[in-house]
């Protein structure tokens, strides 16, 4: 990869080159074309969500469309929708094992790779976005993730963020503890987790699939994303009930991961430029969520008439209290239990300047509306 200002140097190089080669004719065969070669790269990108799926499967798409920007066409990525080129959860192995380049999802899905998969998207009561960033960016968590997926021939980076997420769609109320037991919810990760220990069923289902769950009764509720992707999903047909708030996805960070083998044949110049376009989807994504999901919870409270409930006071205490279980026990040992000791630092350090900037400052906003 040639940069911009070495290619007009070398073009400068190049016209003084060539009129020295008229005046001395045995030396052209030196002036190489060198000075102008340039390689071009061209990658496939699978990923883990449906086919036009606004934010998420735009969220890669725009990656794919910033390399490719960036590099001045020399680096072009071709982005395969859930199922084009393999199943969504295959997206890892597919990356890992070279018969993809690179992924964009959610890195939760990875969990039975390793538990602490689910630190670099997002886990019950933990991170909001602008603190995963935080960490990942400045904490040491990008060093951490660096070494976790160097373990499985991946290099993986924040490719987009949700911004906080909603507690799902239901069919039924919920009322107390009780009517959770026996749910059978779409809900992965660590909030899966929590689910199981306050006595439900959490069942992984990527997002093409939920719908036809819940319609034919597979499942009672679903999580996925906030208003503006479960609007265009329809989930609101099927399950009336719009919980909130969010306990299991407080900030969901979504990653791209390269094979890593390919990322390290890269040029410092090439890298340099996928970690910039990752980074500008990151934070597109986020603005673009928080717009997009005032505009459409709008129209699911307005238009189709979405009852919105909020999660008793008792759940709420119950999911957090077995949140703090499931996160420990997903960081016992190795390369796990850093991650995990290192996010706990970083949120406790966090909390404390949340605690006098954004908590008061939203209690005090909302008592004038």
């Amino acid at each position: 990869m040639i940069h911009r200002r070495n290619l007009l140097g070398a073009g400068a190089l190049g016209l003084a080159g060539a009129a020295a080669a008229f005046a001395n004719p045995e030396k052209a065969a030196d002036l190489a074309a060198p000075a102008i070669a340039r390689n071009r790269r061209r990658f496939n990108m699978v990923t883990t969500w449906p086919k036009g799926l606004p934010g998420l499967g735009e969220a890669a798409e725009r990656v794919a469309e910033r390399i490719q920007q960036m590099s001045d066409g020399l680096m072009e990525v071709k982005v395969f929708a859930a199922g084009e080129l393999v199943p969504p959860f295959e997206s890892f192995d597919a990356v890992s094992n070279g018969s993809a380049d690179m992924y964009h999802g959610a890195e939760y899905y990875w969990t039975a790779k390793s538990s602490a998969y689910p630190f670099f998207t997002a886990v019950p009561f933990g991170m909001t976005a602008q603190e995963l960033m935080g960490w990942i960016d400045f904490g040491g968590g990008q060093e951490l993730w660096d070494e976790l997926s160097a373990q499985f021939g991946v290099k993986s980076i924040q490719a987009a963020n949700t911004g906080h997420q909603m507690g799902g769609w239901f069919r039924k109320e919920i009322n107390s503890l009780d009517d959770l037991v026996g749910l059978k919810m779409r809900i992965p990760g660590q909030g899966g987790d929590v689910l199981r220990a306050l006595g439900g069923s959490s069942i992984a289902l990527p997002g093409g699939e939920i719908y036809q769950s819940l319609q034919t009764g597979a499942i009672d509720a679903t999580e996925w994303v906030g208003p503006w992707n479960d609007y265009y999903l329809g989930f609101y047909r099927e399950a009336p009930f719009y919980y909130g708030p969010g306990f299991h996805e407080p900030g969901a960070s979504l990653a791209v991961g390269m094979n890593l083998r390919i990322w390290e044949d890269l040029t410092p110049g090439e890298q340099a430029i996928i970690k910039a376009a990752c980074e500008s989807v990151n934070h597109t994504s986020l603005g673009e969520f928080t717009y997009q999901n005032a505009v459409h919870l709008d129209l699911l409270t307005r238009e189709h008439g979405v009852q919105m409930r909020s999660f008793p006071d008792e759940v709420v205490s119950r999911m957090a209290e077995a949140a703090w279980d499931v996160r420990a026990d997903s960081g016992r040992d190795g390369i796990e239990k850093r991650i995990y000791e290192s996010f706990e630092a970083s949120l406790k350090l966090m909390r404390g300047w949340a605690d006098v900037s954004e908590g008061p400052y939203y209690a005090a906003r909302n008592s004038n509306k």
